[in-house]
């Protein structure tokens, strides 16, 4: 059977407002993910929401979260008897300020992606090992194999949660203001300033040992 190439859209991936900016299809969706490197993990503990930033990486349909095992949501995701732990995560980037020339029409170019689904502990010693690697070079490609692995203390001090990508949405703002007509005429200005992250020339550890070369994968960023 062949692989489907749009997620299913769900009452909770389905926007009350704007619905023309929504998209499913695995090509947006994806590009999105791997663009950013910050996730927001929303859960529910003791009754009351919570929303932590983290980093996370993407592997076909499934995302990877970590952090320490003392981590309040990776514990709750292995507990029994019913493993798991409900959760939103969301991506975001800004890709513009949008000035109209009435303030309430301002607004932002963005693109997002909300992800609805049951986390699950990785207990799997070859799948967290993946997932880690897959972690590091999320944020510098290559950087995985360039840098000593996790030894066995390390790797027992990190817990790696798993999300299914499943019930998944984007939405995307692009393009300038939308004005009122009788605006149009007022004396203010109006448009789009973009925003768009920037790398700096890397930095060198002040312990790194003469003669290490920089890495080619940063000169390429």
């Amino acid at each position: 059977m062949a692989r489907a190439e749009s997620y299913a859209p769900t009452d909770r991936t389905t926007p009350t407002r704007a619905r023309e900016r929504a998209a499913y299809d695995h090509e947006t969706v994806h590009a999105i993910l791997d663009t950013g490197y910050v996730c927001h993990l929303g859960f529910v503990r003791d009754g009351s929401p919570v929303v932590l930033p983290t980093l996370y990486g993407r592997v076909g349909d499934r995302l990877y979260l970590h952090g320490s095992t003392g981590s309040r949501p990776l514990r709750m995701a292995g507990q029994a008897p019913d493993p798991g732990l409900e959760v939103c995560v969301t991506v975001t980037h800004v890709d513009g300020l949008v000035l109209a020339k009435s303030a309430f029409h301002h607004s932002i170019n963005y693109r997002c992606v909300v992800v609805h689904g049951t986390a699950h502990q990785v207990t799997d010693e070859e799948e967290k090992t993946a997932a880690l690697d897959a972690l590091v070079d999320h944020v510098v490609p290559g950087r995985a194999a360039d840098s000593r692995p996790g030894n066995a203390k390390e790797l027992a001090a990190t817990a790696v949660i798993r999300l299914d990508l499943r019930e998944v949405s984007a939405k995307i703002r692009t393009g300038g203001p939308s004005e009122e007509p009788e605006d149009l005429a007022l004396p203010y200005w109006s448009g789009v300033l973009p925003v768009a992250p920037v790398y700096g020339a890397p930095i060198p550890s002040d312990d790194l040992a003469p003669g290490t070369p920089e890495p080619a994968y940063l000169s390429a960023r």
